[in-house]
This record gives C-alpha cells, sequence and structure tokens, in this order.
C-alpha cells in the first residue's frame, strides 16, 4: 500500500534527495520516492504493515524531523470503507493561516490572496513581494546616492532596510540551510546563504574599519532568489493541473435511501452497498451497478465515447459519469480509494513519483554538485589572490562590452564578488527538475487522454522497441465473436449440431462459448444440461449431452481423441481463408459439424496499425488461432510477423523469441490473459480494461480501448522523453557555462542569481509546453455538462 505525503520546504532536488534517504530509512518502508517538482512523498509500506494513523505519522514525523512541513495528501485523509481516517490539525483555513508569511501581512494588511490561490503559491508571493518592497527602496536608494548625491548614513539606512530581507524573507532558506549542514548535505538554500548572509555581516564592519557595503548584492540575491522559487512554484502548480481537474470531475455529494428516505450525504460517507438515487443531469457518485431504472450515460471521460451509452437494470456505471434523461438507483460497488476516477489518480500520482533511468546519473551528480560548487567558489577566491594580472587582463578586456565589470576595484574586492557570483550562479535546481517537471506534465496529460503511464521507465525504454506485438481477441477485435456459420455434415442437421454445442459450452466461461450459446437462443433451440463437463486448454471441451459424448474443440482436439476430420478439414479450412474460427463439434466419435465463429475487428485497428509502422515500428500478432485464420486477419492489418496456435501459458516464450530477434519489444494485450506476457515484454501496454485500471503486469495503461492509443502513447512518451532531454541540455549547459564566466569576474552577483533563479523556471516552462505536443487524441477528462 502507498501512502502519499505533500512536502513543503524543498528548495531543490538535494532536499527531495534528503527526504527520500530519510523514508527509506523509517521502519516499515519497502520503497520511497521523492518528486520534487510535486512537491510529493511515495511511500511503499513492506507487505503487512497497514498505512494506519500510527505508521503514518512515523513517516511525518521522520520528514518533519528533516526540517520540511509534511502532511498526508487529501486522498490519503479520506476514510476508506476499512480504515480509520488520519486525523489532520485544525481547518483548512487555519492551516492557511499557520503556513502564511505573518511579517507580510503586518507590512500589508490590505492584501489577500486571489481566491483558490494554492497556499504554498500565496506565500512564495508574500515572501518574494516583501523582498521586493525593501529591496526596491535599497535600489533606489543606491542610485541617488552614487548619481545624484551622498544620502546621509547611507550604510546605516540601507543595513536597516536590508535585514528585513536578509533574515526574515529569507529565514526559511538560512534555516533551511543549516539543517542540511547539520545533517552533512548541501542544497541549493546552502549557496544563497553563503551568497548573503557573509555580504551583509562583512558589510557591517564597515562601521568600524574601510570596507565597501555588500548590503545591496545580499538583499538582491536573496530578493531574486525568493523572486524564482515563487515563478518556480507558480509554474509547477500550473504543471500538475492534470490531477487538479481529475479531482474536480468526481461529485461532491450523493443522495443515498436509507429504509425508503432519501438522505444526502457527502461524498466519503457512501458505502459499498448503498442504494445511491441519481437523478437527469446529475453526476453519478460512485462505481456501481444500476438495480432500477433506465437512462443513456455520458462516459466520455472514462471511455472516450461521444455518444451516451444507454444503461438499464444490471449495467455496471463508473462514478463521476453523467447521468441523461431517467431517474436510476444504483447500488455502490466501489468507493472511495477504489473507484475507477480514484485509481486513475492513484496511478498518475505514482507515475508522477516514479524514475526515468536517465534520472539516475543527475541524481549522483546533484548529491555532490553543492559541495563541488563551494570548492570552486573558494578556488575561484584564491586563484583571484594568486593570479591577479591574468584574472585583470581578462575583465579589463571585457569592460567596455559589460557595463558591470569595473577593474577598478580593489582586487580583494573583484575576488570576492567573483566568489559570491559562483555561488549564486549555480543551479542543482534545474538539473533536479529535468525530469520530474517533464514527467508530470506528461503524465497528466495521458490521462486526460485515456493514457496511464504507470512506470516512468516505459517512456524511456518504449523509444528503444524496435516492434510492436499484439494480442488477438479483445485487443485487435472487439472481443464480441458471433456465429456466422453451421455446417452439418450428412446425417447431421445443423440445428442438431448447434444445440449439442451449446449445450456443452454452456458451462463455459470462453467469449466463443458465450456466442454459441446466444447463436443457439436467438434460433430457440432448447439446450439440455452437459454431464462429465471438461477443458482442455488450448484444444476445447467435451462432456456428454443427452447420453452422448460430445468435443467442441479444434483439429488438435479431434485428433488427440483419434477422431478422423475426414470432410471437416475442407470446410474448416475455407472458414479460415475468410479470417472466421473453425470450431469442430463431434458426437459419439464421428464428426457431426463446423461451426464457423468471427470476432469483427475494432474500427480503428487498421488506421492504429498504419500509424505505428508510420512510426517507425514493425508489428507482430500472436493468437491461439490456427495459422489459416491468424494469417487472414494478419493480412488485412499488413501484420507481417505472425505466430498462430500459441497457448497461453506459451506466449512468454513466444514474447522471448521475439527479444531474441527484434531485441526490444513491447506487447499490447487486455491486461488479464496476457498478464505474464505483458510483464515479460520490455513494455507491457494494456487495452480497455474497463473499471479496473490497477493492472500490475501494465507498464502504460489505455483506459479508452481503442488502438489509437497505442500510437498515442508512443507519440506521448516520446515527447515527454524529448523534453527531459532538452531540460538536462540545458541545465548541463547553463551551468558549462555560467560558473566559468562567474570564476572570470564576467557577471555580477545580482545578474548570476538572476540568471540561477530563471534557470530552473525555465525547465518548468518548456516542460510544460508538452502540453501542445499533438499526439492524435482530445482531452476527455473534461467536465461534462447534460
Amino acid at each position: 500500500m502507498a501512502v502519499v505525503i505533500k512536502i513543503k520546504g524543498m528548495s531543490c532536488a538535494v532536499c527531495a534527495s534528503r527526504v527520500e534517504k530519510v523514508l527509506q530509512g523509517t521502519a516499515g518502508v519497502e520503497q520511497s520516492r521523492v518528486n520534487f517538482a510535486a512537491g510529493k512523498a511515495y511511500v511503499k509500506l513492506q507487505p503487512g504493515v497497514p498505512p494506519g494513523e500510527r505508521n503514518a505519522e512515523t513517516l511525518l514525523q521522520a520528514v518533519r524531523g528533516a526540517g520540511y512541513e509534511a502532511e498526508l495528501v487529501e486522498e490519503e485523509k479520506k476514510t476508506p470503507p476499512d480504515a480509520a481516517a488520519v486525523p489532520v490539525e485544525g481547518t483548512a483555513e487555519e492551516r492557511r493561516g499557520k503556513a502564511a508569511f505573518r511579517p507580510f501581512g503586518v507590512l500589508f494588511p490590505f492584501w489577500t490572496p486571489l481566491q483558490g490561490e494554492e497556499e504554498e503559491v500565496a506565500e512564495a508571493g508574500q515572501r518574494m513581494l516583501f523582498a521586493v518592497f525593501f529591496s526596491a527602496a535599497i535600489m533606489l536608494l543606491m542610485m541617488v546616492h552614487m548619481f545624484v548625491a551622498a544620502i546621509p548614513y547611507y550604510r546605516f539606512i540601507i543595513a536597516v532596510l536590508g535585514f528585513p530581507v536578509v533574515f526574515i524573507a529569507g529565514a526559511r532558506t538560512h534555516r533551511n540551510s543549516v539543517e542540511a549542514l547539520r545533517r552533512g548535505s548541501a542544497g541549493m538554500d546552502v549557496l544563497v546563504s553563503l551568497g548573503s548572509v557573509p555580504p551583509y555581516l562583512i558589510s557591517l564592519a564597515g562601521f568600524f574599519l574601510p570596507v565597501q557595503t555588500f548590503i545591496e548584492m545580499a538583499s538582491t540575491i536573496v530578493t531574486f532568489h525568493l523572486l524564482g522559487r515563487y515563478l518556480e512554484v507558480r509554474a509547477r502548480g500550473r504543471a500538475s493541473q492534470a490531477i487538479k481537474k481529475l479531482l474536480q470531475l468526481e461529485a461532491k455529494t450523493a443522495t443515498i435511501l436509507v429504509d425508503g428516505q432519501e438522505k444526502q450525504v457527502p461524498l466519503d460517507e457512501v458505502r459499498v452497498g448503498d442504494i445511491m438515487l441519481v437523478r437527469p443531469g446529475e453526476k453519478i457518485p460512485a462505481d456501481g451497478e444500476i438495480i432500477s431504472g433506465y437512462s443513456a450515460v455520458d462516459e466520455s471521460m472514462a471511455t472516450g465515447e461521444p455518444l451516451p451509452v444507454e444503461k438499464k437494470e444490471g449495467s455496471p456505471v463508473i462514478g463521476a459519469t453523467v447521468n441523461g434523461h431517467g431517474v436510476l438507483k444504483v447500488r455502490a460497488t466501489r468507493v472511495g480509494r477504489d473507484t475507477f476516477l480514484a485509481q486513475v489518480i492513484r496511478l498518475v500520482e505514482e507515475a508522477q513519483g516514479s524514475r526515468v533511468p536517465i534520472q539516475e546519473f543527475a541524481d549522483r551528480v546533484t548529491a555532490y554538485f553543492v559541495p563541488l560548487v563551494i570548492f570552486l567558489a573558494l578556488a575561484t577566491f584564491v586563484s583571484w589572490l594568486a593570479f591577479p594580472g591574468f584574472f585583470y587582463a581578462v575583465i579589463s578586456r571585457a569592460a567596455p562590452f559589460l557595463p558591470w565589470v569595473n577593474p577598478e576595484l580593489g582586487n580583494l574586492i573583484l575576488a570576492f564578488f567573483a566568489a559570491i557570483a559562483v555561488l549564486v550562479i549555480s543551479c542543482p535546481c534545474a538539473l533536479g527538475l529535468a525530469t520530474p517537471a517533464a514527467l508530470m506534465v506528461g503524465s497528466g496529460m495521458g490521462a486526460e487522454r485515456g493514457i496511464l503511464i504507470r512506470r516512468g521507465e516505459a517512456i524511456q525504454t518504449i523509444k528503444e522497441v524496435h516492434l510492436i506485438a499484439f494480442d488477438k481477441t479483445g485487443t485487435l477485435t472487439k472481443g464480441k465473436p458471433s456465429v456466422t456459420d453451421v455446417e452439418g455434415f450428412p446425417g447431421s442437421e445443423s440445428n442438431d449440431v448447434l444445440m449439442f454445442a451449446a449445450s456443452l459450452e454452456s458451462s463455459s466461461e470462453h467469449p466463443l462459448a458465450r456466442a454459441v450459446v446466444d447463436a443457439a437462443r436467438q434460433k430457440g433451440l432448447s439446450l439440455h444440461e452437459a454431464e462429465d463437463f471438461a477443458v482442455i486448454p488450448g484444444r476445447g471441451i467435451k462432456g456428454n449431452v443427452s447420453g452422448r459424448k460430445v468435443l467442441v474443440g479444434n483439429r488438435r482436439l479431434l485428433e488427440e481423441e483419434g477422431i478422423a476430420i475426414g470432410d471437416a478439414e475442407k470446410i474448416m479450412g475455407r472458414l479460415e481463408g475468410d479470417g472466421k474460427t473453425a470450431v469442430a463439434v463431434a458426437v459419439d466419435g464421428v464428426p457431426a459439424g463446423v461451426l464457423g465463429l468471427a470476432d469483427t475487428l475494432k474500427e480503428d485497428a487498421v488506421e492504429a496499425l498504419e500509424a505505428l509502422r508510420r512510426l517507425g515500428y514493425e508489428t507482430a500478432l500472436i493468437t491461439g488461432d490456427n495459422q489459416r485464420t491468424a494469417a487472414a486477419i494478419a493480412s488485412r492489418l499488413n501484420i507481417k510477423h505472425v505466430v498462430a496456435g500459441v497457448l497461453p501459458e506459451g506466449k512468454v516464450e513466444e514474447i522471448k523469441k521475439l527479444q531474441d530477434k527484434f531485441d526490444m519489444v513491447a506487447m499490447v494485450g487486455d491486461g488479464i490473459n496476457d498478464a505474464p506476457a505483458l510483464m515479460q515484454a520490455d513494455v507491457g501496454i494494456a487495452v480497455g480494461t474497463g473499471t479496473d485500471v490497477a493492472i500490475e503486469a501494465a507498464d502504460i495503461i489505455l483506459v479508452r480501448g481503442n488502438l489509437l492509443s497505442v500510437a498515442a502513447a508512443v507519440k506521448l512518451s516520446r515527447g515527454i522523453f524529448s523534453k527531459i532531454r532538452q531540460n538536462y541540455f540545458w541545465a548541463w549547459f547553463y551551468n558549462a557555462v555560467a560558473i566559468p564566466l562567474a570564476a572570470l569576474g564576467l557577471l555580477h552577483p545580482m545578474i548570476g542569481v538572476a540568471a540561477m533563479s530563471f534557470s530552473s523556471v525555465n525547465v518548468v516552462w518548456n516542460s510544460m509546453r508538452l502540453k501542445h505536443h499533438d499526439i492524435g487524441l482530445k482531452d476527455g477528462l473534461q467536465e461534462t455538462t447534460p
């Protein structure tokens, strides 16, 4: 069971890594993943460890002990049918008040955050504006002092104005720095603290010694850092809109029937077995089954189907879909975190917390990044003092082009400026955000279009896949076969053949069995009870009907029972040549006839396979059907690689053979019968899983069930990985260029901190551009109006 924790106070990937290690070392934790971009930790508890109040509080205390604020996300706080809720201190307003930046409220009592603004965004904005207010005053006074007239007691005035910026607005930054150093790690906060606190304190020495003031620089560094934090938090909030949109889809209340009386209750109070009353135009509160009424339900948010689906007594319905014109009574079958919508949200959350292999190297580098930067800053300071001639030559050539470069300053001041610039321009945040930001935007975009990415690894792996293998029944076809032909041999009437087959098939759960039984009933045939019924996997069934021994299956079944196929071979070959499944029927050891069954291809099958070929993939068909039937279907779909006559347990071996031949292979199946094959494939894609989307075997789940989603999933994965690579390129390029320029004295610390702040914002903004990436599917998770 996974627990999701919202974490506040992380400033960079180093913070996320520290929290992850703390959680991983907590008793009862099997695995922890911290997504810096989402500000959340995803903790998987060990088997047998319940996600109860005590264990949840232990996790929260571990995070708080590391110096960060933590609380369970709202979905985890809800009371599931079989567990107690984890208490949350205070109301939302009280928690918001505790989190608010109080000095800002004192300074600007007229300010109130925009309605609906997130707490973290509001607080970051308050800190930023608080710092801007004082820093703007400092900058104004500096301009007057430098270019108009000397201001009496200038140093004292800016020291007073700079104190709230550096030590009040920047208090959280410095507190995090101290906590990080105490625990033996260092992140972005440490660099900002080193770039602002020492300059401010050194400037105070100017009251007694002839030392230049650096207070303007210190306050500007903190202000730009807070501005960058605000823009980053705001951009991350926009990037995670998908989950908010999903949460908005669910109904807020439900009308249930208690002793025949209507009672309106919050959605959290609906339990399995409750009878829900759903009027026209209302959202169905939870997944359930209709026990009374008739209507058409808009299920577009789940299936992508634009037309309402007719529903009657016994029909399943999905929570958050919209009832049409009729009044329905629905028995709740799944509530809380078990509903379709809750599963979708949980899978999106898990995808955002997963890792892409390319991220591992960046994570290792980030762990050593800040100590390395501190070393480079010290080395820069020493180098300027040891080799002043070299550095003076560089800045003298650059001075005519760069107005902030001043060779007339003393060597000690220039060395100090260069060291501070190296500190504040370095940015591990951009490296830490590169993967999670793109994954957050991409997984949300996929969820809106019915594509659920369960494992981040699939995003990188799928671009290396050479062949995509498809199961036939229910994947390429609609999974609803029907009897098209009934051929009786001499001495056997076609109705008798169908009656014997249907009587035996009525005891089977196979999709073909239901088709045979339906065909018999449509003809009004009377079915008889089967005795000694037995299933022969991969071959067929046998049993006794009205005292006669009946076999229904393929050639292999008849051959193993010692029955000569005879004329049945010719008829079976003709049917299979038409792409139909041929089923032989034998009675008392003699072939009686042949049934032809057809399962029509999905409407988008041809287009979907062609789209994959255009993307550069080869395709394969794996089916239990015989070679002729499989070849006929493959011909219609232009599939070149056909593996026919495969028993269910043999699909894994066939996937291994394809991997030996094509290296990387993806498998597309139904997620249940094909689970072992999906797990064996390098990327497992489950199609059309209905309301149960928690398929452990699949890496990617296509909720809508249409095959065009396979190509869309490939395009989305490629788009996400492309953004990840772009993000890493710009993050590495920025640091590779900016740090040397800062060390040479060509970048003022104020410019450096501005560049640092906007580099991480740029990564998030670049990731958000993924929303404009065309994958060929429209957003289906929209608010629907009746």
